[in-house]
């Protein structure tokens, strides 16, 4: 499993994360469902969540979603996964993560420690929904 974005995206996907902190950040992944899997654009989204939990979690309402499809139609790319950062926090998924996750998206993760984004991995769900394995991230351009 392989997850190819650019430079550019991923410089997005950190300045949302260091944008929310000290709060979580999130987001849509838009591009080719292929092998290897290629994000083209992203969707960032507010934080839904209630005020005190937005430190460690975030919600994607139906509307978000919704916003997501639309946009990634518009596009004539493919809704492909969601992005959100970790506050001060590394960037692996926790159980809220797991328990939460859909099939077939990746996960990228990013940790942001005293807000700046220090690194980022992407997470897919297994099938029988017990785990999320790293998958690879392959900067491009």
């Amino acid at each position: 499993m392989t997850l190819q974005i650019t430079t550019d995206i991923l410089r997005q996907i950190h300045a949302h994360g260091e944008a929310a902190y000290p709060e979580e950040g999130a987001g849509f992944l838009l591009g080719a469902d292929g092998t290897p899997r290629r994000v083209t654009a992203i969707l960032a989204l507010p934080n839904a969540r209630e005020d005190s939990a937005r430190r460690n979690r975030y919600l994607v309402t139906p509307r978000d979603y919704l916003k997501a499809e639309l946009e990634a139609d518009r596009l004539g790319l493919s809704l492909i996964g969601v992005f959100h950062s970790h506050p001060d926090h590394p960037n692996r998924p926790s159980e809220y993560d797991r328990e939460w996750a859909q099939p077939f998206f990746s996960y990228v993760i990013t940790s942001v420690e005293g807000g700046q984004a220090v690194a980022s991995r992407s997470w897919r769900l297994t099938e029988d929904r017990s785990a999320l394995l790293e998958e690879t991230i392959q900067i491009t351009g």
